[in-house]
């Protein structure tokens, strides 16, 4: 076996190692914007995520989770899960002009997702109910900023 090889097979392994942690276990993601205020700050948190639970389907109402974007499949996007299939969800419609409320039944492989700021968050009030699978992962932890460092409980409903 030539010499290179013994070297770069450790290195491989290591980055094979890496993918499906990040993949399958969990990964750090980069927060920012309004919508999750304030909960979370407008000018960003890392935040520690699993993906376990999501596909145990482990996940409840009240925990941030992470998912892709039903509107742009590129974007990862963090909300509250306020809905699994089959509960019934009230919503105010256009909480920045009206006081109009909504009830739906979330359909069956979907959950109800939401931000903390109601006000400016794009949200299931905007693209509906989102498929199970787009959930990514289940954000349980803030690394940064300093501050706010420490366990993300879920929001009681």
């Amino acid at each position: 076996m030539a010499e290179w090889s013994r070297s770069i097979i450790p290195i491989i392994r290591g980055f094979c190692l890496l993918y499906v942690t990040n993949k399958y276990l969990g990964t750090t993601v980069i927060t920012y914007g309004p919508s999750m205020l304030p909960t979370l700050n407008i000018t960003g948190n890392l935040l520690l995520v699993e993906r376990i639970s999501t596909r145990t389907g482990k996940v409840q109402p009240g925990d941030i989770v992470i998912f892709r974007s039903p509107d742009t499949p590129r974007k990862v996007v963090c909300k509250r899960l306020i809905g699994m299939e089959g509960d019934q969800v009230t919503y105010v419609v256009d909480p920045n002009n009206s006081d109009e409320c909504k009830t739906i039944v979330v359909p069956k492989g979907h959950v109800w997702v939401e931000g903390d700021y109601i006000y400016n968050s794009k949200d299931s009030r905007h693209f509906g109910a989102i498929p199970y699978g787009l959930l990514e992962g289940r954000a349980f932890w803030t690394l940064l900023p300093r501050k706010d460092f420490g366990s993300l409980a879920p929001k009681p409903r």
